[in-house]
């Protein structure tokens, strides 16, 4: 029960959604490519990755100076998985979500860190 109430939870802001859906579109993201698309601040980003992290919905690993966060892989998690599963297919027909979706075509890391860095 505890690993489903934690699943349940971390899907529970719509924020965090936003983000297992952004992670369906594209393989990998960053902090700085999830906040620009969601216009949070980078700590709330981080908060909200942590918690998916914990629920087994995402992944996260560093590359360089990147630490890349990916959807979760099936590690024994079978509550996050079946999510993940459901998730894909769900709220194509959201305005915010697809908002976000289409934002997060046109962020490239490459240039959106650089400026941060700068």
């Amino acid at each position: 029960m505890k690993q489903f109430t934690k699943v349940m939870k971390a899907l529970s802001d719509p924020n965090r959604v936003k983000v297992v859906k952004m992670l369906g579109q594209r393989e990998a993201l960053c902090v700085c490519e999830i906040t620009a698309a969601l216009g949070l601040a980078q700590p709330t980003v981080s908060k909200h990755l942590k918690v998916l992290e914990d629920a087994g919905l995402v992944e996260s690993s560093r590359e360089g100076a990147w630490v890349n966060y990916r959807l979760g892989a099936a590690h024994g998690a079978p509550y996050a998985d079946a999510m993940l599963v459901l998730l894909r297919d769900w709220l194509q027909d959201d305005a915010e979500t697809t908002a976000v979706l289409s934002r997060i075509s046109g962020i490239n890391r490459q240039t959106l860190c650089v400026k941060k860095q700068g």
